[in-house]
């Protein structure tokens, strides 16, 4: 059976969870479009996750990748666009890492883009009634550490791939007044859908006041 190969992130910034690895860890050996989901937990650690990263690449020989991570402050489902080559942190990692203005990849290019056709993702979440957005910055913190580091290894292969963040679970939002967010089995809904779609249709055209 073929493989999908979906990420979440280990706890980080004093949280007692990661919203990405209850969301993967839910999915995980369900079939969506004939195509197992496999789960894996990265640390959010630079450089560890990528070594994790790459481990699972090898292992799954996945047909789709989708990289999640929380976003404190998001109300929705964000389908990142661009991951770019820049490690520039704004707290430590769990290791106690804080690089600054450093690149992912030494010589890599800029930026590489989603290779998942993320607004037509958007268009069927949001006609499903799931909130959903394309979004433009992935940060420059261990999500797009991760996400630049994916597109990197699997540029070329024909394996599409790319990074969703998502909102704090109920339990979390109660520790940050005002900050929204989901709950679990509205994100696991969602990204199920979120993958079907992903490997079942084309991208489509949709100007940026329709989706953004």
């Amino acid at each position: 059976m073929k493989n999908i190969l979906i990420t979440g992130f280990e706890p980080f910034g004093g949280e007692a969870l990661n919203p990405s690895w209850e969301l993967a860890h839910g999915l995980a050996g369900e079939v969506i479009a004939d195509a197992k989901v496999v789960a894996v937990q990265l640390p959010c650690v630079f450089g560890a996750a990528l070594t994790q990263l790459d481990e699972a690449l090898l292992r799954v020989r996945p047909v789709l990748v989708l990289a999640v991570g929380q976003a404190g402050g998001r109300c929705d489902l964000s389908l990142e666009r661009v991951a770019i080559n820049v490690d520039d942190a704004r707290i430590p990692d769990n290791a106690g890492a804080q690089p600054v203005d450093e690149p992912v990849v030494a010589d890599g290019p800029a930026a590489y883009f989603s290779t998942l056709p993320i607004k037509a993702m958007v268009a069927a979440l949001r006609a499903g009634g799931f909130p959903a957005s394309v979004s433009q910055t992935a940060g420059t913190f261990v999500c797009n550490h991760v996400f630049y580091g994916l597109q990197h290894r699997l540029w070329g292969q024909g394996v599409p791939s790319g990074f969703m963040h998502i909102p704090y679970l109920p339990q979390q939002a109660a520790h940050h007044p005002g900050a929204p967010s989901l709950p679990l089995e509205t994100l696991l809904a969602a990204t199920r859908l979120a993958l079907h779609t992903a490997l079942t249709q084309q991208e489509i055209r949709m100007g940026a006041g329709q989706l953004d």
